[in-house]
């Protein structure tokens, strides 16, 4: 499924995050207040706005309840990271996900309405996007730019059967790490696991084959 994506802050990182939710077939939206970073990041985005999101009426503009997640990743203007995460929260964003360089930046951002925060230098943009651009996926390690591991929703159709029945390994070419229920883990399950509705599976594959798994385009890795 196609999620509406807002991005707030188009310098490396914002572009690169642009760019990977692009890749992904999602609908991208970019702010920025220098115009050549909206004009740079373009080409991965279905509509771009100059404009200062500290501004009630800028932000109130832009329909921000609309968006299926908020993005704020303003380079060093921690003051304008924060008012920009309030400000989405006051107008209706339903997921606000900002950038922290600190753990204090972090408690701040989490106080004024981010739903998440991230650390850059933690998380790559492609990581970002991964996880929250794609439908049934939780979690997402990249081995290799062809091999990952992650962490997936459990298929409808394989739920109350088991991994052999499925025929999991030579039908779609991935392993079972692992599965997860409540929290707990269980590794390396038995071929004759049933899968259940509740839990996860924490999967190594290429990435077009998880993309397939997951029900989304093989071009998006």
């Amino acid at each position: 499924m196609v999620k509406s994506i807002l991005i707030i802050g188009l310098g490396r990182f914002g572009k690169n995050l642009a760019y990977n939710f692009y890749k992904q077939g999602n609908d991208v939206m970019g702010v920025d207040v220098v115009e050549s970073r909206v004009n740079e990041a373009m080409p991965y985005m279905s509509n771009g706005q100059i404009g200062d999101a500290t501004n009630e009426q800028f932000i109130a503009s832009l329909g921000v309840g609309n968006f299926d997640l908020c993005a704020v990743v303003i380079g060093d203007n921690f003051q304008s990271s924060l008012e920009t995460t309030a400000l989405l929260k006051d107008f209706g964003a339903k997921l606000v996900l900002s950038r922290a360089r600190s753990d204090v930046h972090a408690k701040f951002l989490l106080r004024n309405g981010a739903d998440q925060v991230i650390y850059s230098e933690k998380e790559m943009a492609e990581r970002l996007a991964v996880k929250y651009g794609l439908d049934n996926v939780f979690d997402y390690i990249e081995l290799t730019p062809d091999y990952s591991i992650y962490e997936i929703q459990v298929p409808p159709s394989w739920v109350g059967k088991t991994i052999i029945q499925k025929n999991v390994r030579s039908k779609y070419n991935i392993s079972i790490l692992a599965t997860k229920e409540n929290g707990k883990i269980l590794p390396l399950p038995r071929p004759d696991h049933v899968f259940q509705e509740k839990e996860t599976l924490i999967i190594m594959g290429h990435n077009d084959d998880v993309a397939k798994l997951t029900g989304q385009r093989k071009e998006l890795f």
